[in-house]
């Protein structure tokens, strides 16, 4: 057999090779494809509904907060009263349905109580409205922490108040709207940069956006170490009761 009678041999074993890589690639592509429709239904099915304004997690079934309290305290009723619910009904993590207005109290864990919720207050729609919630709320609470971490604008904010004295703040919008008080350690630790008023209004930081959301993506470690992660209470009570929903009435 000459060279030329191998050739068309050659050329058919190229064809198998490149036939088979082909097929498996087609098949790892399906695969992928089930495996991303699959948790994309299980996610639909456990999320759908669910708090407003919430931020996917890595886990399919969780999801955190936009806005949303820490309240150490451990009397839901005590919580409810303060924050003047009407309409309120006990529900689950899992059935809790919030809409417009509305709040869920989750039950106690670790000695903190969360609230979520659209009817909180936010920074980014009235600083001031904001600031006398959280004074009203720790006269009638105590220690209260009160935290925003959207990550599509990067707006983020986070504070502690105590007895209606306002321990430490920090709110960004577009820009810095409330800074009050001395960094704590823990924002020191994860390193948080916080600008004075007026400080990003000129584009003074050339890479404002990556700063913004790298503060906003932190926000949740500030909330774990400061009282809770929101995403820890949702995944250890998501199948109990003992939650509270209801609409708030006052507007401060």
């Amino acid at each position: 057999m000459n060279s030329w009678d191998l050739i068309p041999i050659l050329l058919l074993m190229l064809f198998s090779i490149a036939l088979g890589g082909g097929t498996a690639i087609v098949l790892l592509v399906l695969h992928w494809r089930r495996r991303e429709f699959d948790l994309r239904s299980i996610s639909t099915d456990h999320n759908e509904g669910y708090f407003s304004g919430l931020i996917p997690l890595r886990a399919p079934f969780l999801r955190r907060p936009t806005v949303w309290l820490a309240i150490r305290n451990h009397n839901l009723v005590a919580v409810q009263s303060a924050l003047a619910l009407h309409n309120a009904k006990p529900t689950s993590l899992v059935d809790g349905r919030v809409s417009s207005q509305e709040l869920l109290i989750a039950p106690p864990f670790r000695g903190w109580i969360l609230v979520f919720g659209s009817g909180l207050p936010n920074p980014a729609d009235d600083v001031d409205v904001c600031f006398r919630f959280l004074l009203d709320l720790s006269r009638k609470l105590g220690h209260v922490q009160f935290f925003v971490a959207d990550q599509v604008l990067c707006h983020h904010a986070w504070a502690q108040a105590e007895a209606g004295r306002v321990i430490r703040a920090y709110a960004w919008a577009g820009q810095t709207l409330w800074n009050q008080g001395i960094k704590t350690v823990a924002e020191l630790k994860l390193g948080f940069k916080c600008f004075n008023y007026g400080e990003l209004s000129e584009g003074a930081v050339w890479n404002r956006n990556e700063v913004m959301a790298a503060n906003a993506d932190k926000v949740p470690l500030l909330a774990a170490h400061w009282s809770l992660d929101p995403a820890e209470v949702q995944f250890r009570l998501a199948e109990q009761g003992g939650g509270i929903t209801g609409e708030m009435r006052r507007i401060y």
